[in-house]
């Protein structure tokens, strides 16, 4: 059974300013999460919370990032979309994965409490 894509803050609208290719390359990789497959490139990203992990996309040589997690029944999480401009992931990027890590975790929870948005 294939989990739905859950976007956590602006993850949504920020995905779709990535330029085209970039854009292809993330719903893809999105696509075999939903599989149960690993994206193309990725590693974990634990400082954002335990379970997340991000997609890395190269294109027309710039770089972008998907924070998500994949370890809940509830969906597959997509925390924070960005574009990467230095070789370290900067602290504001890391505080908005944070941020929505704890707002995910908070929906999960009133979810389960039976409680709803």
């Amino acid at each position: 059974m294939s989990k739905d894509i859950i976007w956590m803050g602006s993850s949504f609208e920020d995905i779709k300013e990535f330029p085209k290719g970039a854009r292809k390359q993330a719903g893809h990789d999105l696509n075999r999460i939903k599989a149960g497959l690993p994206p193309n490139d990725w590693k974990t990203f634990s400082t954002v919370g335990p379970g997340t992990a991000e997609i890395r996309i190269k294109d027309e040589g710039n770089q972008y990032r998907v924070f998500y997690v994949a370890k809940f029944d509830d969906g597959i999480f997509v925390l924070h979309c960005f574009s990467k401009t230095t070789q370290k992931t900067s602290q504001h990027d890391i505080d908005v994965g944070k941020s929505r890590y704890k707002a995910m975790k908070k929906q999960i929870s009133d979810k389960a409490k039976g409680k709803t948005r």
